[in-house]
């Protein structure tokens, strides 16, 4: 935890028969020299206030006639994450499509390249790979301007059409260009959607469950691989089986376009489109009635202090605060791709390779299965432990797992145990990173930023993370042939460490809060305009 000045939010439960003030009240009418002094700086701990249930006053429920307390009746309402699940679910489909798209061309590559004409020619095999970032770069940069106009169900709906169409034309393709063609349409629908979903899945998701949900980004992502990789066995048999594959990739696109017509829009863009009635009662099915009111509320004061994104600008990323927050997410994206995470994915194979593992597919399943138990960690934990945490952690264990692959290169010693080191250290890196680095980074941006500018900051995030993921996939076996595995790894544990320097100074601690209640206490603007 960062130190500093505690921010604690009154905690106001609506109940049926009596009239409460929203909880953001009492912060929005402190005078203005304390509030500047709360909202001066991101250094801020969130902690609500611990309240004992003997203290709480007592009403009686209207349905049975016994006293009970606000505690008791928190609880009775408290519809859980079940009813936000199926829609947070179906959005999460597309990164299940991300991660089948990383790994299926892990397997059958050989393949294609022979059957295509590009055997051994690395720069096009290269190529096929580069041109799914360069789409994925401007589906990124794309989507925060669409989505601020047609909302995250219909973005989301419009942008399986390249996903469909690139996984098609892939599967049918019988030259390099056909078959970039379609990777690039690929690119474009998983990038897009790559900054669509954790925004989605933030607005939608109740504030107690925010982190979980937002974790089937991750689980999402994990699953895809793993499929990719059991379809990819096949492969090895059937030289056309890669046809196959991609035609099933067009499976899962099919399914969330059906699925986003009936899941539901963000209540936040409903209520900044003017739709009141809609946004109350998606609020009153996913969240409880009893948030409604305080929910509106907090949702109409923050567009009267800022104004909704529909009618944002770019260019406002260059103030304050949204500049703040735009660096942060940039910031997190850089650590993270220069931290190893594709680079060690790549290497992977090598390494247990070196350890007798001689099947390719089988070495990458390993790595898959680990990602997955480490996002099940991250699904458990993210709410418990909260964000901040969760990353330092995870960047010091990727560190440590780093620092040991190297070790274990670099020393001459028995070459069993150094295999056994390396293999240690890849899983103990991939497990922590699943646990953090990777699930939160995504969750935390759209919650530290702005209603207006959310998904604009997520746009260029993304679109920093996609540069830095093609530079490392580009650089990675030059640095490696030059200065030896050994050093590089080494490097990737720096970055880690100060990748959690950086979680530490400059994250705040969102868990428990609304995403209203976030940005009234980091925006110095609500003090102004008090």
């Amino acid at each position: 935890m960062l130190a500093g000045a505690t921010v604690c939010f009154p905690s106001v439960t609506p109940f049926s028969g009596i009239r409460t003030a929203p909880a953001f009240i009492p912060l929005l009418h402190t005078n203005h020299s304390s509030l500047r002094l709360l909202t001066s700086s991101l250094h801020r701990d969130f902690k609500p206030h611990s309240t004992n249930k003997s203290q709480l006053p007592e009403v009686i429920d209207s349905d049975n006639g016994n006293f009970v307390s606000e505690e008791d009746i928190n609880l009775k309402e408290d519809l859980g994450w079940l009813p936000a699940f199926p829609h947070t679910l179906t959005a999460s489909m597309s990164n299940f499509l991300f991660g089948f798209h990383i790994g299926v061309m892990n397997g059958p590559i050989l393949s294609i390249a022979k059957e295509l004409g590009f055997e051994g020619n690395s720069i096009l095999e290269g190529l096929v790979v580069s041109i799914f970032i360069a789409g994925a770069f401007l589906g990124s940069a794309g989507a925060g301007y669409v989505v601020d106009r047609l909302g995250f169900r219909r973005t989301l709906q419009v942008d399986t059409l390249p996903l469909i169409l690139g996984a098609i034309l892939s599967a049918q393709a019988h030259s390099l260009d056909q078959l970039l063609w379609g990777r690039f349409f690929v690119g474009l629908g998983i990038g897009a959607n790559a900054v669509l979903v954790p925004i989605y899945i933030s607005e939608v998701a109740p504030t107690k469950y925010r982190g979980s949900l937002g974790s089937l980004c991750q689980i999402g992502t994990c699953t895809g691989i793993i499929a990719s990789l059991c379809l990819g066995v096949f492969s090895e048999s059937d030289p056309h089986w890669w046809r196959t594959m991609l035609y099933i990739a067009s499976v899962p696109g099919f399914i969330l376009a059906s699925g986003m017509q009936f899941a539901v829009d963000s209540p936040r863009w409903l209520c900044k489109a003017g739709r009141l009635d809609d946004a109350k009662r998606v609020i009153s099915n996913l969240w409880g009635p009893s948030e409604v009111d305080k929910s509106i509320e907090e949702f109409q004061s923050v567009l009267k202090n800022d104004g909704g994104d529909l009618d944002s600008r770019w260019s406002e990323l260059l103030g304050e605060p949204h500049s703040r927050v735009a660096f942060i997410g940039g910031s997190l994206f850089v650590l993270q791709q220069f931290a190893g995470i594709n680079a060690v994915l790549y290497f992977s194979s090598l390494t247990f390779k070196d350890a007798g593992i001689t099947n390719g597919a089988l070495a990458s399943l390993y790595v898959g299965l680990t990602n997955f138990a480490g996002a099940l960690c991250a699904l458990y934990l993210v709410d418990r432990q909260g964000r901040q945490k969760l990353i330092i952690g995870s960047y010091l264990g990727m560190a440590i797992s780093m620092f040991l692959v190297a070790y274990a290169i670099s020393f001459p010693i028995d070459e069993e145990l150094r295999n056994n080191l390396s293999i240690l250290g890849t899983i103990l890196y991939m497990l922590t990173f699943a646990i953090g680095a990777g699930p939160v980074t995504g969750l935390i941006i759209p919650e530290l930023s702005s209603s207006r500018t959310r998904g604009k900051i997520m746009s260029f995030s993304f679109s920093v993370h996609w540069v830095c993921n093609f530079l490392v996939g580009l650089f990675f076996l030059e640095l490696t042939e030059k200065f030896g595995v050994a050093p590089v790894y080494g490097s990737f544990g720096a970055v880690s460490i100060l990748a959690a320097i950086f979680s530490y100074s400059f994250l705040v601690e969102t868990k428990g809060r609304s995403l209203e209640e976030i940005e009234m206490s980091l925006n110095s603007n609500f003090a102004k305009r008090d």
